[in-house]
């Protein structure tokens, strides 16, 4: 009940991030509660990554902001526990980010246009530096996420993007700046060019559809052999 209502106070605002919790004598008293109650909701919290409790005299609990990187430990450990194949990881993220991209093409707007063909200009400039395109990338993606306005499935996507993302460095990492690397941040960046004409001419089936080709693609080379199965555990491990 404590840790409920406490939690209930951070996610609307009424506590901000960095503000301090009142002392344990204070919210004792308030929710009628001993100290071992009292401190195990502050763990259910702490294992929750919304607050951060310091020990001492100088301690106490202050407030954290919920992030999506919470939430992919919590998949990642469920998904790691399923034996899931990183393949499957993939393509969940295809179909979702493919569905939001049909959505933004639906409804965009000029400024919308401008924010895009801005990310697409800053990506020209970074071409010959693989990791500084690839941060780039992520970038772009996440954009496309929050132009399609739908909390949800950026919600969901960005727990995917938490393991993906460190099987993606790792893959890049090995090929940094080498050809190979630099000739898929080119082909990314045409890809960029291209998906923003077609949200730019709000044909979202068209849209859909190259997206889709575009992210099963870029699946295919950071899977580099489907067959041999590697999952998410040998990812997050």
């Amino acid at each position: 009940m404590v840790a409920a209502q406490l939690r209930r106070q951070i996610v609307t605002g009424a506590l901000k991030e960095g503000d301090a919790l009142p002392p344990e004598s204070v919210l004792m008293e308030r929710y009628g509660v001993s100290r071992p109650t009292l401190r195990e909701a502050f763990r259910i919290l702490e294992s929750e990554r919304i607050i951060q409790v310091k020990r001492g005299a100088r301690g106490g609990a202050r407030v954290m902001l919920p992030d999506s990187g919470t939430a992919g430990r919590y998949v990642g450990t469920l998904l790691q526990f399923r034996n899931t194949p990183l393949a499957d990881v993939y393509q969940a993220r295809t179909n979702l980010e493919t569905a939001a991209v049909a959505g933004l093409a639906r409804k965009r707007t000029a400024a919308d246009i401008r924010e895009l063909k801005k990310a697409v200009t800053e990506g020209e400039l970074l071409l010959e530096d693989a990791g500084a395109f690839t941060e780039h990338d992520v970038r772009f993606h996440r954009l496309l996420l929050q132009l399609a306005g739908n909390q949800t499935v950026s919600v969901l996507l960005d727990v995917l993007f938490s393991m993906i993302e460190s099987h993606n460095s790792k893959v890049l990492q090995r090929s940094r700046n080498t050809e190979t690397s630099l000739a898929m941040c080119r082909s990314a960046q045409r890809a960029h060019i291209r998906l923003v004409e077609l949200i730019r001419d709000k044909d979202a089936s068209a849209s859909a559809a190259f997206w889709h080709q575009h992210l099963t693609q870029v699946a295919d080379f950071m899977i580099a052999d489907p067959g041999a199965g590697e999952t998410v555990l040998d990812v997050l491990s």
